[in-house]
């Protein structure tokens, strides 16, 4: 082994003797052996071929030697506790650039107060963000931070940390259903024109629980697929066909009278709300500060 690697070999166990004036408590202290720790500083003597203490069976003194090199010792020791404080204070505090990304809507709607709040709170935080629709690779692409939409995450070697809670709902505008019919049951949607959110494994397959707890699956007639909410949502406005959204998109146009839901006595899917991050191991704070917020301030429907 190089000199260079031992250089604080025993360094911290011979301070500590000196301060506390004996093996047996600077053991204690440290958490080792009075054998390990007499050990230690004899292995220390010998890599400086110099005798830094006068031992006896009562007491422990200096050397003029050891004199010298404890001094320069304790600021050594004291000079790296300063660093490791530094580093430890730096950690604590949220700091640098938070990258995120957020469907587009659901950003709007949810997410703006929230981040504004956490500017508030974290000042030397910067923040970066995506709103987009689309499936970022968080490690590959540098996200900190995802926030997704779905009834069903895929395996991942992600972490997920549910938020919030929403429900899906089938609708159309009462022009197109005056034109078109109204489907009264699932089954039906083979016969109308369907708009299918492209993201999902099989966006043609739509679920349906009745409220007896039975469940079926319909494969809908897909007139467009669409890997966008915000553009699914304008179809399905322009009278083009019949969607399944998530609640957070259609508050506006329900509100206004805007669409129809449909199938309103079956149990409405659940969308739930996930906060995705590539690793629960030393997550900085800037990130768990963010996701405390997210838990804590996230609306559910």
């Amino acid at each position: 082994m190089d000199q260079d690697t031992k250089l604080f070999d025993g360094v911290v166990i011979f301070t500590q003797v000196i301060e506390l004036g004996s093996f047996s408590l600077a053991a204690e202290k440290t958490g080792h052996s009075t054998s390990y720790v007499s050990k230690t500083v004899t292995k220390l003597e010998q890599r400086l071929h110099t005798r830094l203490l006068h031992r006896s069976t009562r007491s422990l003194s200096l050397t003029a030697e050891g004199k010298l090199f404890y001094q320069q010792c304790q600021q050594m020791v004291a000079d790296a506790q300063a660093a490791i404080n530094m580093i430890d204070s730096s950690l604590m505090t949220p700091n640098g650039t938070l990258k995120i990304s957020c469907p587009v809507t659901f950003g709007l709607q949810y997410l703006q107060p929230i981040l504004s709040l956490y500017m508030r709170m974290y000042p030397e935080v910067k923040l970066d963000i995506d709103f987009s629709d689309r499936h970022v690779d968080l490690v590959q692409e540098g996200y900190d931070l995802a926030i997704r939409a779905t009834g069903q995450l895929t395996d991942s070697s992600l972490i997920c940390k549910r938020i919030g809670q929403f429900h899906a709902h089938v609708v159309a505008t009462p022009q197109y259903l005056a034109t078109h019919g109204t489907p009264q049951v699932p089954s039906e949607l083979t016969e109308h024109q369907c708009i299918c959110y492209s993201n999902l494994k099989q966006p043609g397959r739509w679920l349906f629980e009745h409220a007896d707890g039975r469940s079926e699956t319909v494969t809908v007639a897909q007139v467009i697929g669409c890997n966008n909410a915000n553009m699914e949502l304008a179809m399905v406005l322009d009278h083009h066909g019949i969607c399944r959204l998530p609640s957070f998109y259609l508050t506006v146009a329900l509100e206004k009278q805007q669409l129809s839901i449909l199938f309103e006595d079956y149990i409405q899917p659940q969308i739930d709300i996930y906060a995705v991050y590539p690793s629960r191991k030393h997550l900085s704070p800037k990130v768990r500060r963010f996701i405390d917020l997210l838990v804590e301030h996230m609306p559910s429907q």
